[in-house]
């Protein structure tokens, strides 16, 4: 069954986090990609407020100079000593898996995280967040054609070999490419909730709202016929109170229920009941997040029916109740 990330999101801090200082790592063949995600995400102000949502720092993790993918330069404000005082330390990918990171990177992140720092590793930073034992004893991700090096080269790491990213409070880890950008719009939510992550997902223009347990690789990204299911997944989307039967999907699809079926897991990575559960979980931790709606409410315009249906789904996916979610996550200013 079509999970959400059993580690538990920490209390989200409206209208901010308590320590808006984030550090963004640069080092020799720099990962241009995921240091541009970053960027993108948390280096933007917020286009409503016009308020930065992070101070960003770019720090290089070593002392000579570098270049990254493509031969790129990048300018930076100082060294590892930036990261004294940080409130978020992102580590946006390494330049190789077999690549030990030199020790006094490893020194700065150990002593960064026994004082409170958080730290946030994309792809391959997943290694470097290792080799520093900051993620002994606790779940981390990384791209999946590396989580099984992961696994055999630091055992006392529980490798989630299929999620997207893992959120163990101080420490997140998240798989390569797109997911590096799932996991800046899901700590976007963390800070400052689900507006300014839904409105920071659209102007990147990607879909908000990714869980953390979407399976890395879909064995058809891209459909080899020109159907394409988007109209009919919209539509249900708009429809959450509506009973659907596959027959019916398949016959508006244009498909046979076998076709679609297969066609549904290729585009969405699961079945039509677990992706109709998942968009009705996120429908409701939306309203319990951003309205003072009442919980037979939420559970009325999210499909699920009746407040009992609501709280079964949210105890067996997410291991907490709809109180205790709105409880952690509704915004202030909020009706109550």
């Amino acid at each position: 069954m079509t999970t959400f990330p059993s580690a538990r999101p920490q209390p989200a801090c409206f209208p901010a986090p308590l320590n808006r200082r984030l550090v963004l790592l640069t080092y020799e063949c720099l990962c241009t990609f995921e240091f541009g995600t970053a960027v993108e995400a948390f280096g933007r102000a917020d286009e409503v407020t016009g308020a930065p949502l992070y101070e960003l720092c770019v720090a290089a993790a070593e002392e000579r100079a570098f270049a990254a993918q493509g031969g790129v330069r990048v300018m930076v404000d100082g060294g590892l000593e930036q990261l004294a005082g940080a409130g978020t330390i992102v580590i946006p990918g390494w330049r190789s898996i077999h690549d030990t990171p030199p020790a006094p990177l490893i020194a700065a992140l150990q002593q960064a995280h026994r004082a409170g720092s958080r730290i946030v590793a994309i792809c391959a930073g997943s290694f470097v967040l290792a080799a520093a034992g900051l993620l002994d004893g606790k779940r981390a991700t990384a791209h999946w054609n590396s989580t099984e090096v992961l696994a055999q080269r630091f055992p006392r790491v529980q490798v989630e070999h299929g999620m997207i990213y893992v959120d163990e409070g101080s420490i997140i880890t998240s798989a390569g490419g797109a997911a590096g950008v799932d996991l800046c719009l899901y700590l976007i939510r963390r800070d400052y909730g689900i507006d300014v992550a839904n409105r920071t997902a659209r102007r990147m223009v990607t879909p908000p709202l990714r869980e953390g347990s979407q399976p890395q690789f879909l064995q058809q990204p891209v459909a080899k016929s020109p159907k394409t299911l988007a109209p009919l997944l919209d539509d249900l989307r708009s429809h959450l109170n509506t009973p659907r039967v596959i027959e019916q999907l398949a016959a508006r699809a244009g498909m046979s229920r076998r076709t679609f079926l297969r066609r549904f897991q290729d585009a969405t990575g699961t079945t039509p009941g677990e992706w109709m559960l998942k968009v009705r979980l996120e429908r409701a931790c939306a309203l319990l997040e951003g309205s003072g709606l009442s919980i037979d409410r939420v559970a009325e315009q999210a499909g699920f029916g009746s407040a009992g249906a609501l709280r079964h789904h949210f105890r067996q996916q997410l291991g907490t109740t709809p109180t205790a979610w709105r409880r952690q996550f509704h915004a202030r200013g909020a009706v109550a």
